[in-house]
């Protein structure tokens, strides 16, 4: 999440892995403002190496978000 109340910032990101049925991992990418629907992106891959490959390159980008719109991301931990 990105927060910053006095510039009204709000943001939410996600990144899930799974397996589909037919064996290949699927990296699920969400965003959007928080309280929104936002919008969603879908990945399949074949092996592991590429999905975790992905996924590095996608948190990358996250990590400039500071650079970029004046607040970082900071990890929100989930229960499964």
């Amino acid at each position: 999440m990105a927060l910053d109340p006095a510039r009204n910032i709000r943001r939410r990101y996600s990144i899930t892995a799974s397996l589909d049925l037919f064996g290949m991992i699927v990296v699920e990418t969400r965003w959007g403002r928080i309280g929104s629907h936002g919008q969603a992106q879908r990945h399949a891959f074949i092996d592991r190496a590429a999905a975790d490959r992905h996924i590095a390159a996608t948190l990358r980008r996250r990590g400039t978000a500071e650079t970029r719109i004046g607040v970082p991301y900071k990890p929100v931990p989930t229960e499964i």
